[in-house]
């Protein structure tokens, strides 16, 4: 079983990292623009150094890889260990096969926003799986892991650096889409990782409190709390239900109040952050 679940979790690593590959070289390459990852920045110094892009991808891959071993733990590594070996072979293979590669829209700015788009999904996977492909991801998932900034948001700071790199290789065309493309990329990431993850706190006050209760533990399998709410017109004191469920809960527990409680007073907030009490401080009990 567990040789099974290895099988697939290394597929799934090596669909991601072949998507984004493809990002790389058939949309990154052929405009030399560098969008926030080490592959954007070997693009530019392939113009210094006697090396292919692969040769210096996999060499910057393998310190970043050491950092983000000791940093993130002993499974963001062996997961980011296989990505980013696989990464330069996977782009060393497509610098073989299609040596001269030329652009696929033959525009600049649409290779930009379908190297933003394809390479979102290959991160978004990635990340999900508490891996990387390696490069500045690393960097990004260190960011987010002690500053809790957005994976996204994170990958473009780091990735912005990046792009300003070219400014030392190419023209200011180049570099104003590889800024750009920085920009598009960490929004559309940010969008693929960090909005798909986001919970709702729901508050609901109703007269059927305990079918909804019920609903929420017994069919969502999820927690609630019960608050002591009086009401400010006719000082009315009433029970609050607090929940915090995901996306696809949220719709289960809309729909199951429109049938016991269709005047249920509901207020929603999104959540992006859990955290919880340290085992080792006192518990604190209420009555």
């Amino acid at each position: 079983m567990k040789l099974l679940s290895l099988v697939k979790e290394l597929f799934i690593l090596t669909v991601a990292t072949f998507i984004i590959a493809v990002a790389v070289y058939f949309f990154q390459v052929p405009n030399h623009v560098s969008i926030s990852s080490i592959s954007g920045l070997s693009i530019v110094l392939i113009k210094f150094l006697p090396f292919t892009m692969s040769q210096i991808t996999m060499f910057l891959n393998t310190v970043l890889l050491i950092i983000g071993f000791f940093t993130c733990g002993s499974e963001f590594g062996y997961k980011t260990v296989y990505t980013s070996i696989l990464l330069p072979v996977f782009l060393g293979l497509f610098e073989n096969v299609f040596p001269d590669i030329v652009s696929p829209t033959g525009d600049a700015f649409l290779d930009v926003v379908c190297y933003t788009f394809v390479v979102s999904i290959g991160l978004a996977i990635l990340f999900n799986r508490n891996a990387s492909s390696g490069g500045l991801d690393i960097v990004a998932k260190i960011i987010n892991k002690y500053f809790r900034i957005e994976l996204g948001k994170a990958l473009s700071v780091a990735g912005m650096c990046i792009a300003l790199s070219s400014f030392l290789a190419y023209d200011i065309k180049t570099v104003v889409l590889s800024v750009l493309g920085t920009y598009l990329n960490g929004i559309v990431l940010d969008h693929f990782i960090f909005d798909q993850n986001l919970k709702r706190r729901v508050c609901i006050v109703s007269p059927k409190k305990d079918e909804i209760r019920n609903f929420i533990l017994n069919d969502l399998h999820s927690g609630a709390t019960i608050y002591k709410a009086i009401g400010a017109y006719h000082l009315e004191e009433r029970e609050e239900i607090i929940t915090i469920v995901d996306k696809h809960e949220f719709q289960k527990l809309m729909s199951f109040i429109d049938v016991v409680d269709p005047q249920a007073f509901i207020t929603v907030y999104q959540v992006s952050n859990i955290q919880y009490r340290p085992k080792s401080l006192p518990e604190r009990k209420f009555d």
